[in-house]
């Protein structure tokens, strides 16, 4: 592929190919958004402007300029540039490109910048055979895709990559690249006679979620399909505008990263307590199509792991939550999800629980096997009294108040605390029983202690 081919329709006529697309950036200078990325004196800007290029992964939501930037390499690299789209490639495209790679190399010394779009569609085998190259340098890969790297891409192939972040552009920038597209006369509106109330860019800019692709979508749509005025004036107001955008392009995919970030920050949002955030959060999920059944689950157990005994009714009320979102389904379940959610995040919090079974854990694991002391043996099977099993085992209900100390804990264990409950919530009246405990043990030991040293 021609470095002038890259762009296959550039020069169809303007009217034939789409806003997004005819307003494009071609340098550095027009592109917009990604300061962190490509501001001034950062690295990716200084690679492209000195034409000194390593394997890259490009990430982030659509609309945030990876498949651009690309194209401005394209524009500025002394080396030949080959495009692929992984959706529509195989293996045996990905050898041609590679030979002519090798050969061009050998005979030209000119380098091979290969951009693959949608990489993540590449499957193993198809990411494997980019590895050689890579190691060799043959080509200069440069990938991009809107799922997270750290999922989809071979490790191997991770590893030789510097790996770029693209995050969603501003609401500045989505203005900027409107407003931009209403001024130039050469690939936008400019020589046309358009007006847009600042309430109508307001909502195609909020509406558009960082995406410009839709964001200049919107307005195209919304210039096609207004008529001109009686004076000849295309005018976009707000009722136009919301027409264009009805809804907002959520950035979620349940199997990308961004899945995983709502996810946690709702968790989050839960484990600090924070009402509006946890139900923002379950919101965005929710109208994304996530799984309500997901949901429920994560309710579930953030209630055993981030409430715990500090509140257990909270345990209930998520269980009440799954079974909702099983016997009535959405749209119904988000109630029962938003309460179940709202419950947790308001009730005391104690990871007390959580500390407890994981020291506990360890313990078995890590440190000698603990023998059941001969008085919780059981004693019921034949035989077994014989050994010794049960005697001088205490019945707590026939001490006062339900409780008797004894030892229940293996020999070398007995001085272990696995649960410290916090002092919250319904964990307040669990130290309170436990205070009481540890008041009749002391005793217990002082009266063993007394009539120890009068024998």
């Amino acid at each position: 592929m021609d470095l002038f081919d890259f762009p296959s329709d550039e020069h169809k006529p303007k009217g034939a190919r789409p806003l997004a697309d005819r307003m494009r950036p071609e340098t550095l200078d027009e592109f917009v958004g990604q300061e962190q990325i490509v501001g001034p004196g950062r690295l990716l800007r200084r690679a492209i402007q000195a034409d000194k290029l390593t394997p890259m992964i490009f990430f982030g939501p659509p609309g945030t300029g990876k498949t651009t930037l690309a194209h401005i390499i394209a524009r500025t690299t002394s080396a030949y540039f080959e495009q692929l789209n992984a959706v529509t490639s195989g293996v045996g495209d990905l050898r041609k490109i590679i030979a002519g790679a090798e050969d061009r190399l050998k005979f030209d010394q000119q380098r091979t910048i290969l951009f693959i779009d949608e990489i993540h569609r590449f499957n193993k085998s198809q990411q494997d055979a980019l590895l050689p190259s890579v190691e060799k340098g043959s080509i200069i890969l440069i990938g991009a895709t809107t799922e997270s790297p750290m999922f989809e891409i071979n490790p191997a192939l991770l590893s030789r990559s510097r790996l770029f972040r693209f995050v969603p552009l501003s609401e500045d920038d989505i203005r900027k690249i409107l407003l931009n597209a209403l001024a130039d006369k050469e690939r936008g509106y400019g020589s046309y006679p358009i007006h847009a109330d600042n309430d109508a860019i307001d909502h195609l800019v909020q509406a558009a979620g960082g995406d410009s692709r839709s964001a200049l979508h919107a307005l195209e749509l919304a210039v096609l399909t207004t008529d001109p005025d009686k004076d000849g004036v295309i005018h976009i107001d707000l009722g136009v505008a919301e027409e264009s955008i009805q809804e907002k392009v959520l950035q979620y995919d349940k199997k990308g990263d961004n899945h995983y970030d709502t996810v946690s920050a709702f968790i989050k949002s839960m484990r600090g307590s924070d009402s509006n955030a946890t139900l923002y959060w379950l919101a965005k999920m929710i109208t994304a199509g996530e799984d309500p059944k997901f949901i429920a689950r994560r309710i579930f157990i953030h209630a055993a792991e981030d409430v715990g005994l500090a509140d257990p009714n909270a345990l209930l009320v998520a269980n009440a939550a799954v079974t909702a979102v099983t016997f009535i389904g959405l749209p119904e379940a988000r109630i029962p999800l938003a309460e179940a959610a709202l419950y947790v995040a308001t009730a005391p919090k104690s990871n007390a629980a959580v500390i407890g079974i994981d020291q506990a854990l360890s313990a078995v694991k890590h440190e000698k096997t603990g023998e059941v002391p001969l008085h919780l043996r059981d004693a019921h099977y034949k035989g077994a009294k014989g050994l010794g099993h049960g005697k001088g085992y205490l019945y707590p209900h026939d001490f006062e108040g339900g409780y008797v100390p004894q030892d229940y804990l293996p020999e070398h264990l007995q001085a272990k605390t696995f649960y410290h409950p916090s002092p919250r919530g319904y964990e307040k009246t669990i130290l309170k029983r436990l205070d009481y405990f540890a008041r009749r043990d002391r005793e217990v030991k002082q009266r063993k202690g007394s009539f120890q040293g009068e024998s």
